[in-house]
C-alpha cells in the first residue's frame, strides 16, 4: 500500500522531563530496549515505505548529527534550529522547501509500540483521504498504554472525524500518540518562527477536516525517566 515518502520528525526539543538522562544527551538519543529513541522512530518510518526523514535539531545538535549520519533508510536530512526553538508548527514550516507539497508523516520522538493486528502506519495509510482529509491523527484507546495519564484527548465520530475534549468531567477515549499524516501546505498562511501546531489542529476540527484512526497496538509514550524504564521492561 502507497503512502507518504517524506517524514518530519520533531526532535529539536530539550527533553526537559527526561533529565537528568537528557543533561548530557538529546533526548531523541535516549535508549530503550538498546535503541536510541529516534532509531525506533526511523525503523517504523522505513517499514513504512518513508524514504526521506527530515530530522530538525537543536539540543546537543551536533550529536544528533553524528548519530544521523550513518542512516541510510531512510535518508536523513537535517533541519537547523539552532538558532531558536521554532515549536511544532514552526519546525515543520521550516523545513516546509524540503517536504515538498505532498502529504507527509509527521513524528515524535517518544513514541513506541507493540504491534497488534495490522501495523499503526499501515493503518494510517490505508484510511489516508487527501480529497477528505488535511490531517489525520494516530490515536489509540485509553487503557492501552502506559506513560499518558488523564481525562483530556479525542473523540472519533463514525465517520473518523476528530473533536478534541479539555473537558475532565467527560473524559475523551482516545490519546494521540504523536504521529500524524498531514499536508504540509496548511502551515503555508501562518508566520515564520515558532508557533504550535494545535490552533491548526482546532481549525481543521471546525471545518472537519482533520480525522483520526485508532490502532491496536500497545502504545508506550516515554515523556520521562520513569516511563523509559517502564517501557524497557516491556521490550525486554
Amino acid at each position: 500500500m502507497t503512502g507518504p515518502k517524506i517524514a518530519m520528525i520533531l526532535a529539536a526539543g530539550l527533553g526537559t522531563r527526561m533529565k537528568p538522562l537528557t543533561d548530557s544527551k538529546p533526548k531523541a538519543l535516549v535508549e530503550v530496549g538498546g535503541k536510541a529513541l529516534i532509531d525506533h522512530v526511523l525503523d517504523r518510518l522505513a517499514e513504512a515505505g518513508v524514504e526521506t526523514a527530515v530530522v530538525n535539531v537543536h539540543h546537543f545538535a551536533e550529536q544528533m548529527e553524528t548519530h544521523l549520519a550513518g542512516r541510510t533508510r531512510p535518508h536523513v536530512v537535517i533541519s537547523d534550529e539552532r538558532a531558536a526553538l521554532l515549536d511544532s508548527g514552526g519546525g515543520i514550516k521550516a523545513a516546509r522547501a524540503i517536504l515538498g507539497d505532498e502529504a507527509v508523516f509527521v513524528a515524535n520522538i517518544d513514541s513506541l509500540w507493540i504491534d497488534g493486528t495490522t501495523p499503526p502506519l499501515e493503518l494510517m495509510k490505508a484510511a489516508w483521504d487527501p480529497a477528505r482529509m488535511d490531517i489525520l491523527m494516530l490515536l489509540v484507546p485509553k487503557g492501552q498504554g502506559i506513560g499518558f495519564e488523564g481525562p483530556r484527548g479525542f473523540f472519533l465520530d463514525p465517520d473518523g472525524r476528530v473533536t478534541h475534549s479539555a473537558d475532565d468531567a467527560n473524559p475523551a477515549p482516545f490519546a494521540n500518540i504523536g504521529f500524524q499524516i498531514m499536508k504540509p501546505g496548511l502551515l503555508d498562511e501562518e508566520p515564520d518562527g515558532a508557533f504550535s501546531i494545535l490552533p491548526v489542529w482546532w481549525r481543521l476540527q471546525k471545518t472537519g477536516r482533520i480525522f483520526g484512526v485508532a490502532m491496536d497496538a500497545f502504545w508506550m509514550h516515554v515523556g520521562d525517566p520513569a516511563a523509559r524504564d517502564d517501557a524497557e521492561a516491556r521490550l525486554t
